[in-house]
């Protein structure tokens, strides 16, 4: 195992850092930033959080962000503010998905060493090394009518700003993160534009999805009912790419209407990435496992991903972060505990934000990372 966990801790913010260093000129870092005192101002909570990332960077020489997603409890008081004050060259994602601790902000950032970076023509957020051009785009929003004419829009734009950067979404694209505004009235509307343009683009359950979470979050002005995150790499080829089924445990998302897969790993000379989907407590039917069982369906979304990264020949063990999705947040104190006492020293954060099927109370997506050695492919 090549991954290590530091704990920063002041008086007021928490960060958890997982940090895999194989030997390489690229380390990389996911940390999640907490703050732990929850009676202290909206002001002093963001200057909490930015006084906690420069700490972090100054404990990892070198390392620069590469993608950051802020969790807001109230955006339409609080994005500006972060605009304002985050003023790092990286791909910035803002959403508002209350953290469950009792405050208003956090932070998830991933950071790497030894890569070059900078913003592309198309507006994509560009991560250089070796022959990879790693591409980032995040906080993608519209005004368009409904949440289909958004959603479609988003993802026909995206397809230009790849097509710029000679990518396409079937071959290129790794990860998506969807947030709805009001996930149980507009997700349909966001299916059902997701659908079509990926039928035009080649992406069909006889070919390929991409992995993603689809998730209630919205914006900082209320007209926009669907933001958009994305993750592509340039110079991929179809071999290093690897889709993750678990069908003891899951089935085929298209088995109900939707487009995403399970999770998705990417093979590189010297370490495996895997992007777990949103994975919620379902069986290999489609069917939601115990409803209106917090603790059961907690028990069965950890086993759903455990399944899929035994997939990839991981374990949690190799997770860098965790993003925990809960509908009701009174359903907090215990979903915390069973990940306090499984996952002591991972980046984990919690956060209110309903999923696409209301039976679902709880949600999970991860990231992992493992050390490989395959010649046949080239260097991260």
């Amino acid at each position: 195992m090549n991954q290590k966990t530091i704990n920063m801790n002041n008086s007021n913010t928490s960060t958890i850092v997982t940090c895999f260093d194989n030997g390489t000129e690229v380390r990389e870092y996911h940390a999640i930033i907490q703050v732990t005192a929850g009676s202290l101002p909206w002001a002093q909570q963001l200057d909490a959080v930015m006084s906690a990332y420069q700490e972090l960077l100054s404990s990892v020489p070198d390392a620069q962000a590469v993608f950051k997603r802020y969790f807001l409890s109230d955006a339409a008081n609080q994005a500006d503010d972060v605009v304002v004050a985050d003023v790092t060259d990286c791909a910035k994602s803002i959403i508002q998905q209350a953290p469950l601790n009792g405050t208003k902000i956090a932070l998830w950032v991933w950071l790497m060493t030894g890569v070059q970076t900078g913003m592309t023509a198309s507006g994509l957020y560009e991560v250089r090394h070796g022959s990879f051009r790693h591409l980032f785009n995040a906080s993608a929003h519209n005004l368009a009518a409904n949440s289909e004419y958004q959603m479609r829009l988003l993802f026909n734009e995206y397809v230009m700003q790849l097509a710029e950067e000679g990518c396409k979404l079937s071959d290129n694209c790794i990860r998506t993160w969807l947030f709805v505004n009001d996930i149980d009235l507009n997700y349909g509307g966001v299916v059902r534009a997701r659908n079509q343009v990926f039928f035009t683009q080649g992406l069909t359950v006889n070919t390929h999805f991409i992995a993603s979470t689809g998730i209630g979050g919205r914006q900082q002005d209320t007209n926009v009912l669907a933001q958009m995150d994305n993750y592509a790499i340039a110079g991929i080829s179809q071999e290093q790419i690897h889709y993750l089924y678990a069908p003891t445990h899951l089935n085929r998302t298209s088995d109900y209407g939707v487009s995403f897969e399970r999770g998705t790993y990417v093979d590189y000379a010297d370490r495996r990435h895997v992007f777990i989907s949103g994975t919620a407590s379902i069986n290999n039917k489609g069917e939601v496992m115990f409803p209106k069982d917090i603790v059961r369906q907690t028990a069965r979304m950890i086993e759903n991903v455990e399944t899929l990264l035994a997939e990839a020949e991981c374990t949690l063990d190799d997770a860098s972060e965790m993003i925990v999705y809960l509908r009701d947040v009174a359903d907090y104190q215990v979903v915390r505990d069973v990940f306090a006492q499984r996952f002591p020293d991972k980046p984990v954060v919690i956060v209110h934000a309903p999923v696409c099927r209301p039976g679902w109370l709880v949600e999970m997506e991860c990231t992992a990372v493992k050390a490989i050695s395959n010649p046949n492919h080239p260097q991260f």
